[in-house]
């Protein structure tokens, strides 16, 4: 029974003891003055839509909000730390909370961070500040190569994946009515397109995943007819293959049986109340010329709209052979998107969270590098995806070689995520990573549509007014040379001499290919 049901029945009970005890022996009225301010309190949290935490647990979830409105700081001892443990967590996720819900987000007292400490990071500004960016303007990016019939123009900032089963409908709902609202995009994960998925019209883009959840065949394979049914649609605007996710690279998803209700398995065409195991690799391709014309295959099926894939990055000779192949083939994506080890998810073993997988840093110069020493960058764009949360975040990676960027913590936080890590056992308190129906309906999907589209409005202002403050007229102008990193008590490097540039098309060539790239190159490579 849950927590709403307890406090309608427990009520209802204590009121009529209440009355037949004042009746039958005493009168008890007074207890009214204690009992009836708590009864009112539960009504009204159940009936209020903007703390999820409240509407679940009336009265009793009260307690959260009351300990942050003493002293926040106490909250940082429910919160992970960095590896130093500094509450960086917090900070962020604070962050977020105000821009989901338009207050002040401006802070008291200069930096919350150690600036001395090893990995400090910060933007050169410029004297010189820009004042010709417009609040309300989105950035967007053309996503589409020379195959590509129907580009889509994206937002710089967008909902990374997260599948359908792994939240609750109403997240779902809330993130894509957010999305359509802000105008971004909304990457539906692995789990296949639902209905709620398409209920509010936001923009969709379908991941089809090692499972091929929504398009495959009862044994399990890619099936090209329900793929292609479901990618004419015009509200899918672009289709990413997912190769490896950051938190769980080189193991498939993870749906726990306890979340696999009989509508989730319908919409994936699996069995219901099952563990539900992505295999870890895809079975309709097992080598880079497979991959590449399984891409063609998606591109030509969807009518023409924008394909690429997801990795995060392990084997690099692996991603060279790739792009090899690109060359040889003719063949490219129109995108990749380069998740990070430290990327989150819903559910993953503990061993291949921590310790498998190259960093978002890393991963994505090696990408970008990569693209343009084959001088395959021009016609390929970038996306970012982990732990991206500020508008700094955005011109990290930006400077790094990202074109745009995705975000799921940040925008799970949007719209009441407060980090119970529960999503594994089906009993998330605020409704986003459950499907138990009774937690779910404590989020408000209107209410959180406006705070994702809110968190995303405030994020990009930030991003153009450091823009600005750097002294660039366009975005596109951040470079390398622009980021600063303590990597020492006293020493202080900038990103381009930690990650120096690449010469276009030095990979071309075995006589131009750098040192640090020899030892990925087979004796005789395509490029011989």
């Amino acid at each position: 029974m849950n927590v709403r049901k307890v406090f309608v029945i427990t009520s209802i009970t204590l009121t009529a003891a209440i009355i037949l005890i004042s009746k039958l022996i005493s009168p008890v009225w007074w207890l009214f003055f204690i009992i009836g301010p708590l009864i009112l309190m539960g009504i009204f949290d159940m009936v209020q839509k903007k703390h999820a935490i409240r509407r679940n647990f009336p009265v009793i979830g009260r307690m959260r909000y009351l300990l942050e409105s003493i002293r926040p700081e106490i909250m940082q001892y429910f919160v992970e730390t960095d590896t130093e443990g500094r509450p960086l967590n917090r900070i962020f996720r604070t962050l977020v909370y105000q821009r989901a819900k338009a207050v002040n987000d401006t802070t008291p007292f200069g930096t919350q961070m150690n600036v001395y400490r090893s990995g400090y990071e910060w933007m050169d500004h410029s004297m010189y500040v820009e004042n010709t960016y417009d609040k309300k303007e989105c950035p967007r990016i053309k996503i589409g190569g020379k195959d590509c019939k129907k580009p889509y123009a994206a937002s710089i900032l967008n909902i990374s994946a997260m599948s359908f089963g792994s939240l609750s409908k109403n997240a779902v709902m809330a993130l894509n009515k957010g999305a359509k609202l802000g105008g971004f995009a909304h990457n539906t994960g692995e789990g296949g397109v639902s209905p709620y998925h398409l209920e509010h019209g936001g923009d969709l883009i379908w991941q089809i995943g090692t499972g091929y959840f929504g398009c495959r065949t009862d044994e399990g394979n890619f099936c090209p007819d329900t793929f292609q049914k479901t990618a004419v649609k015009d509200q899918i605007k672009m289709i990413e293959i997912k190769l490896s996710q950051g938190a769980k690279p080189g193991h498939g998803g993870v749906l726990p049986a306890i979340k696999n209700t009989e509508e989730i398995a319908e919409i994936r065409h699996v069995k219901p109340h099952t563990d539900v195991l992505s295999p870890p690799s895809h079975s309709a391709f097992a080598n880079p010329v497979e991959m590449v014309h399984f891409i063609k295959k998606l591109r030509n099926l969807s009518g023409g709209k924008p394909v690429g894939f997801k990795l995060c990055v392990g084997r690099k000779e692996e991603f060279i052979d790739i792009c090899k192949t690109m060359i040889q083939t003719g063949i490219a994506p129109d995108f990749i998107t380069v998740d990070g080890g430290e990327g989150g998810t819903g559910a993953a073993p503990v061993e291949f969270t921590n310790s498998i997988g190259m960093p978002l840093r890393e991963g994505l110069v090696f990408v970008h590098d990569t693209l343009v020493g084959f001088d395959l960058k021009k016609n390929i764009k970038l996306i970012a995806s982990g732990k991206i949360i500020s508008g700094f975040h955005m011109i990290r990676t930006k400077a790094l070689g990202a074109d745009l960027c995705n975000s799921a913590r940040a925008m799970m936080l949007s719209i009441g995520c407060i980090q119970a890590r529960e999503c594994n056992i089906n009993t998330c308190p605020t409704g986003v990573a459950t499907q138990d129906h009774s937690l779910m309906k404590g989020l408000d999907v209107d209410d959180k549509a406006k705070r994702a589209a809110s968190y995303h409005e405030e994020t990009l202002h930030s991003f153009m007014e450091m823009i600005a403050a750097a002294g660039l007229k366009h975005h596109d102008e951040i470079k390398r040379k622009h980021i600063n990193r303590r990597v020492g008590m006293h020493h202080i490097a900038k990103y381009d001499e930690i990650y120096p540039e690449m010469d276009q098309g030095c990979l071309l060539k075995k006589e131009t290919i750098p040192e640090t790239y020899k030892r990925y190159f087979a004796k005789e490579t395509l490029m011989a």
